[in-house]
């Protein structure tokens, strides 16, 4: 199904990510949190993975900034337990997070927008705790789960059909990182590579005319590594801008 723009796709789909952690059998380890300030208190819609406003609004504004974990871009879109380790001013539980940014900070994985920093801390401890700036923190992968919505695919704004396609690669379930992305030559009879421009977006000049089959690899917090393949094409028409929604989805 296509959209003709992304604040309807956006304004249908925002607030449906649910990360549970009990998914996770994980063990925690160890780093370091702090965060950067924004307006709204939300995340930011310039971030290194490419996901725009998506990417500062998703999961209610529960997002991060990574440096190691952000993996030349595989790690957009990852979702992660973040909790305090033994400060008085936390809660137990933390915040679970979505990847939508790279940053580096004082030897910290995260980079939390503040509205997810805030939630790190016990009720009406928040403005106190942003007062150390860095929090010693500890962290698991967790599951991230799309309730009744498969992997999309949103055309870059900079798509030019027929001359060059780029695609956003958003809503991937489970704990899977995306590692390759291929698109079906019919002519050819064979499958071409394309490009991960940056982030989460996937780019290739000239791309075969008519439909566009897609299919993405996988790889699990495992290390497991498949391919899966969307059925349902994009079509012939793509505009940039557009999201389209294909028929797969990915669940561990």
């Amino acid at each position: 199904m296509g959209f003709t723009t992304l604040e309807k796709q956006i304004c249908t789909l925002l607030g449906l990510l649910v990360l549970f952690p009990a998914f996770c059998t994980s063990q925690f380890t160890d780093s370091r949190a702090t965060y950067y300030g924004s307006p709204d208190c939300y995340g930011t819609p310039t971030g290194a993975c490419g996901f725009g406003e998506y990417g500062s609004t998703v999961n209610h504004g529960y997002v991060s900034g990574v440096s190691r974990l952000y993996a030349n871009g595989s790690g957009c879109g990852a979702c992660y337990q973040v909790r305090c380790k033994n400060h008085q001013l936390c809660n137990s539980d933390g915040v679970n997070i979505v990847v939508t940014d790279y940053g580096e900070g004082d030897r910290t994985d995260f980079i939390l927008s503040s509205r997810a920093y805030s939630k790190l801390a016990l009720p009406n401890a928040a403005k106190e705790l942003f007062s150390f700036g860095v929090v010693e923190v500890e962290y698991r992968r967790i599951s991230c789960q799309y309730s009744g919505y498969n992997v999309m695919y949103k055309v870059n704004e900079h798509s030019k059909n027929p001359h060059y396609l780029a695609l956003l690669v958003m809503y991937v379930g489970g704990q899977n990182d995306v590692t390759a992305v291929e698109i079906w030559q019919e002519d050819c009879k064979e499958w071409r590579p394309m490009r991960r421009a940056y982030g989460a977006v996937w780019d290739m000049e000239n791309p075969p005319s008519g439909a566009v089959t897609l299919r993405f690899q996988a790889t699990s917090s495992t290390g497991y590594t498949y391919w899966v393949q969307s059925t349902n094409a994009i079509p012939e028409n793509w505009e940039a801008g557009a999201a389209y929604e294909s028929d797969v989805q990915l669940t561990n």
